[in-house]
């Protein structure tokens, strides 16, 4: 009985290490993790906070984080991120560097950015050289979430997006292969 009871104990003392090293990292995302990945004009709202998912649909995952920032284009270059509009783009003029001097009568929704980091390899988004980084601006936002999507015959991911606005509509953003485009989604979300 005792070899038994020593046999197991060694054994579940190896398998320790074992489970320590499979675990994922942690989905922590704070401000500190933003201004690392975007730079110091960028700030969390921590009301909405973070989602995961797989955007792209490469099998990492992905991350949409609710942020705030008041000129999205200074750091494009030294962070290497690409800021996109399809709000604008899908009424008709989605020019970044045009639509983010648009101002905006509500103080609560001044600034509000959405920021996506492309995963890249085991470590997916906490990768230190993730697969691509885009700020999106001008999506008025009161919720984020990620689900699933049907788009013609495919089921993709889409950050779907609860609107701040007297009519709480919803929308939808998903990724084409080259760039995020707006949905329209009408009154709750489906």
């Amino acid at each position: 009985m005792r070899k038994v009871s020593l046999l197991l104990a060694f054994s579940v003392a190896l398998l320790i290490p074992a489970f320590g090293q499979g675990m994922p990292a942690a989905r922590k995302v704070d401000n500190e993790f933003v201004q690392q990945q975007f730079g110091r004009e960028f700030t969390l709202v921590p009301e909405v906070g973070a989602v995961f998912g797989d955007l792209d649909g490469d099998g990492v995952e992905d991350v949409v984080i609710a942020a705030r920032c008041k000129n999205p284009m200074l750091d494009q270059a030294e962070h290497n991120y690409t800021v996109m509009d399809p709000y604008y783009d899908f009424f008709g003029y989605g020019d970044p560097k045009v639509t983010t001097t648009f101002s905006e009568p509500n103080p609560a929704r001044r600034g509000l950015v959405v920021l996506i980091i492309h995963g890249a390899g085991p470590d997916g988004w906490r990768s230190a050289t993730p697969k691509a980084k885009y700020v999106i601006v001008n999506l008025p936002y009161r919720t984020i979430s990620v689900r699933k999507m049907k788009l013609r015959k495919k089921t993709i991911e889409a950050v779907y997006v609860e609107e701040a606005g007297e009519l709480g509509d919803s929308s939808a953003l998903f990724f084409d292969g080259k760039k995020f485009r707006y949905v329209p989604m009408g009154g709750e979300m489906q």
